[in-house]
């Protein structure tokens, strides 16, 4: 983890606690959370996926449990995300699970193409 990102976890964290990531997970720093969202993914959760919100209530922190997501709906996304746009999502966007944020969701398509 980069000292940005250990700087940033300790911010939030309880006095003595521990910042653990999933391997492979990057950290989202409070400056990304609140970053706008790309608004083809924003498109596509409330269009496609019919999820209820407005594009200023999503964040880069927002999860898609919170969103009443589950991991068949992700699948749904990530189909639903290359038909659309005609892209091809990097092999770490289909490790996308309920608990992933959209900020992780938005780095997917960053790197699509």
């Amino acid at each position: 983890m980069t000292q940005a990102a250990e700087d940033a976890a300790q911010a939030v964290l309880p006095e003595g606690a521990e910042a653990v990531l999933p391997e492979g997970a990057e950290p989202i720093l409070p400056e990304e959370a609140e970053s706008a969202l790309p608004e083809e993914l924003v498109a596509l959760l409330t269009g496609r996926l019919d999820v209820r919100a407005d594009a200023g209530e999503l964040s880069g922190g927002t999860t898609f449990e919170s969103l009443g997501l589950d991991s068949l709906s992700l699948m749904e996304f990530v189909v639903a995300a290359e038909e659309e746009y005609g892209i091809v999502l990097p092999a770490d966007a289909l490790d996308l699970r309920p608990s992933s944020t959209l900020g992780e969701a938005a780095r997917a398509f960053a790197h699509a193409r």
